[in-house]
């Protein structure tokens, strides 16, 4: 049920990638890149979702604030089947983030309430090795669906994960924060549980690594579309090619499971960075370089774009569980400027990147390097 809830993030932002050659050629034909904004908008309004989605859940309840978040989103998946401008649909997809903060938020401080630590770790691990499922059939989903209905109709389906997850999250999951725990909604209660979770250096720490993970994670989805059709001419596979990128991916999450407990999470995420910064230097000296015949390009960059899906199963899971570890007591809050910080600052990180693309993987690899090795470098600092 929690791989479910996280899989609506991962199915609202895959699912799209087919659709935005033709939201492009409808909306804004005169600028194609626009299109990645589809991306963006939901990710940048899903990062300020987060400021209020734990802080809600920590004063009504994980299934309360839960359920809000899925009533935002289809409300919003709704408006968005009849959006016949880009203005337009991209506040709608806004929207649609800030109800998402719900699932993504509050299930993670559903996760916090019951385990704490390697354990922690080891339960995202395994929610995360299932979740990587959905990004993996999303694409071919939402092909399917756009053959069917066009790309207004992937809205549809939207509503429909917000009315399986809500309804499954409401018959089948007990409250995990009993009222004795919770927290009220008051200004002086709140500002003394951000000082704190702000003023904890292990806290901070985690949250810029994380910012830098999913900085180079959304650059990539964000040109993933235009690198696999433009640059490599095989949009028509793009589905099955990205379908098989996340399964291989899976594997990250698998070997995380299996020896975070005795390993520890700093250090299996801190080599996760390690081997990151190593291959994007490997594979930009080779693509600058023209170093590789034109029939190795693609599967040196497939090679390349596993790695980097790769270390996010590595790395998201542990980072969590070092953030949140100390932060029981008031772990909606905790999870929620954890989450608005790096996925807003992630957020400024991609968007520029996926507006940089220049018909080759040149720019994605470069920001790629920069933020592993950056990530590699603070997690040297960081406590296990």
């Amino acid at each position: 049920m929690l791989a479910f809830l996280f899989a609506t993030i991962a199915f609202s932002i895959d699912a799209m990638l087919p659709a935005l050659p033709e939201i492009a050629t409808a909306l804004t034909p005169d600028n194609v890149n626009r299109a990645q904004l589809i991306l963006t908008s939901f990710v940048a309004g899903m990062g300020i979702g987060t400021l209020f989605a734990g802080p809600i859940s920590d004063a009504i309840g994980r299934k309360r604030a839960i359920t809000l978040g899925f009533i935002i989103y289809a409300a919003a998946a709704i408006a968005a089947i009849f959006a016949n401008s880009l203005e337009f649909l991209l506040i709608c997809r806004f929207v649609q983030g800030l109800g998402a903060a719900g699932p993504r938020i509050v299930g993670l401080a559903l996760v916090r309430d019951l385990y704490e630590g390697r354990e922690m770790a080891r339960i995202t691990s395994f929610v995360m090795m299932i979740f990587i499922i959905v990004p993996a059939l999303a694409p071919a989903m939402g092909q399917g669906i756009i053959w069917f209905a066009g790309w207004h109709g992937v809205f549809g389906a939207f509503l429909v994960f917000a009315l399986v997850g809500g309804l499954w999250l409401n018959l089948r999951q007990a409250e995990t924060l009993p009222p004795s725990r919770r927290r009220p909604l008051k200004v002086a209660t709140l500002a003394s549980a951000a000082r704190e979770v702000l003023s904890n250096r292990q806290v901070m720490l985690a949250t810029v690594i994380m910012t830098l993970g999913f900085g180079q994670m959304f650059g990539l989805l964000s040109s993933a579309q235009q690198l696999f059709g433009e640059a490599y001419g095989r949009g028509d596979q793009f589905p099955a090619w990205f379908a098989a990128m996340a399964l291989i991916s899976g594997l990250g999450t698998v070997l995380n499971a299996v020896y975070v407990v005795k390993v520890g999470m700093r250090r299996m995420a801190k080599w996760a960075y390690v081997m990151q910064t190593i291959v994007s230097s490997v594979m930009l000296i080779l693509f600058a370089g023209g170093l590789l015949p034109p029939g190795l390009e693609f599967p040196f960059f497939f090679i390349w774009a596993v790695s980097v899906f790769s270390m996010a199963g590595v790395t998201f899971g542990n980072l969590n569980a070092l953030a949140l570890q100390q932060m029981g007591h008031i772990a909606g809050m905790a999870a929620s400027i954890v989450a608005a910080i790096s996925t807003i600052l992630a957020t400024l990180i991609a968007a520029p990147i996926g507006l940089l693309y220049n018909g080759t993987a040149l720019p994605i690899m470069t920001a790629t390097l920069i933020c592993s090795g950056l990530a590699w470098l603070l997690m040297t600092r960081l406590d296990d």
